[in-house]
């Protein structure tokens, strides 16, 4: 009956607060003990005595469960992620009326690891029945894409497995010549590609992934400090430094990121927009099939054909990245934009072009279809086929990007624009830096 419906609620209420403060899952249920929704909460006291206060508006789709709210149960969870795994299992097992719009499989993200290659890659799919993943380890399906790929590159800052595609045998003798992405320069990934790592010690960081993956967090724990304690009775202290340091991040898991966490200070820079929206919305912008995680920058200063420099800044993840940082003298254009670009774009990816390193997901240039052109130009020459470029004009800020006819303009608030100038602004600030550093040394005769 309808005055019943307050006193219902408020009895919920007061169990949800009563709640233990942990992260888990709860199941809410009809009268007859049906379940109609299952959801996952940080902290369940919080989220779950949030469908129950007076003021709670849970939107269309939701909304009606709270007339058929007779009572809820939980299972608590060590970590998130283990409330992200039983969630998505219990939505599959139950099918909740109130979760009818994430039971489609086919548009389910799963997470595979494909342990048929010798340095095995993690990767998130939405076809576990690819032939192409044939002997891998599938997980999922997972509810949420966004709290997957989230969870991922937490979990690459711990076990620094590889994403890409590269194949790579442990015997290669290219391996000694290949430079690393710049996942392995902010401690991402292993390097396997370089020979960074060998093939015994990458497979045993993967086997300690899937176990993470499979069991309770705690018995994980215990398992790897006991590892840990032998390798350091055995001398082995750099593998115990290894396992160390991995059960310090595992325990940090659950905690957000800070500002500026693993990035060097960067005083020159101010973010503009938050990091992972904008590399989200510069992919959609550009079409991109994947992330745009890497992004290099490049401007070029002078004064009349004097001291011509060029600059690369480097961003990652939407935040600049200074190790990456190089700065080149250019002796033969003199005042020539177009030529100084074509030579430091063959200077920087002259390696990546005989494929001893990775391109980046993006190269920005400083300037117009112009410069564009002189990329464009400098790729030709290498025989290289180039990753996705682009310039971004300063008058109108047009992003004119390599193969399309028509620029994009973009309002400007957009979050995508905003990155892309603050890498263009930080090229042009370096490249200026560098350049007043030669004049100075010029005039003054230092």
């Amino acid at each position: 009956m309808p005055d019943e419906h307050p006193a219902r609620l408020a009895s919920l209420l007061l169990k949800a607060r009563e709640l233990p403060a942990t992260p888990g899952v709860y199941l809410m249920k009809d009268a007859a003990g049906v379940v109609l929704y299952v959801g996952k909460a940080a902290r369940l006291p919080d989220r779950v005595s949030s469908y129950f206060t007076p003021a709670a508006d849970l939107g269309p789709r939701k909304q009606p469960m709270l007339d058929a709210v007779c009572d809820f149960d939980v299972i608590e969870c060590e970590s998130e992620w283990e409330a992200v795994l039983t969630e998505n299992r219990l939505i599959k097992d139950i099918k909740p009326r109130f979760n009818a719009l994430q039971r489609d499989d086919k548009t389910f993200p799963y997470l595979a690891v494909t342990l048929r290659d010798e340095f095995p890659r993690v990767l998130v799919t939405r076809a576990p029945a690819d032939p192409a993943l044939r002997g891998a380890k599938i997980l999922g399906p997972f509810v949420s894409p966004g709290a997957l790929r989230q969870s991922l590159a937490l979990f690459q800052r711990v076990f620094k497995f590889r994403t890409c595609e590269l194949e790579i045998r442990a015997e290669d003798p290219r391996n000694r010549v290949f430079r690393p992405c710049l996942l392995h320069a902010i401690g991402q990934c292993t390097a396997p590609c370089a020979g960074r790592i060998g093939r015994d010690a990458y497979r045993a960081d993967i086997d300690r992934l899937c176990r993470f993956l499979e069991s309770r967090q705690s018995s994980m724990l215990a398992e790897m400090r006991a590892e840990m304690t032998r390798a350091s009775s055995d001398l082995r202290f750099e593998q115990a430094a290894v396992l160390r340091d991995q059960i310090l991040a595992i325990e940090g898991l659950s905690k957000r990121a800070r500002r500026g966490d693993h990035w060097q200070r960067e005083s020159e820079f101010v973010p503009r927009a938050d990091p992972a929206r904008a590399t989200r919305t510069l992919a959609r912008v550009l079409g991109a099939d994947r992330p745009v995680r890497c992004i290099e920058g490049f401007d070029i200063a002078h004064l009349q054909g004097n001291e011509t420099v060029a600059s690369k800044v480097c961003f990652v993840d939407g935040r600049p990245f200074k190790d990456e940082y190089r700065r080149y003298r250019i002796a033969t254009a003199g005042n020539d934009d177009f030529a100084s670009m074509r030579e430091v774009v063959s200077r920087r990816y002259r390696d990546a072009a005989h494929g001893q390193e990775l391109f980046p997901d993006l190269v920005l240039i400083d300037g117009g279809p112009a410069q564009l052109s002189a990329a464009r130009d400098a790729f030709a020459s290498l025989d290289a086929r180039p990753p996705l470029v682009a310039s971004l004009a300063k008058r109108e800020e047009l992003i004119f990007v390599l193969g399309r006819d028509e620029p994009i303009r973009l309002g400007r608030d957009n979050a995508a624009l905003r990155l892309l100038q603050s890498v263009r602004d930080e090229a042009h600030r370096f490249a200026q830096k560098y350049h007043h550093v030669l004049r100075r040394k010029r005039t003054m005769g230092e």
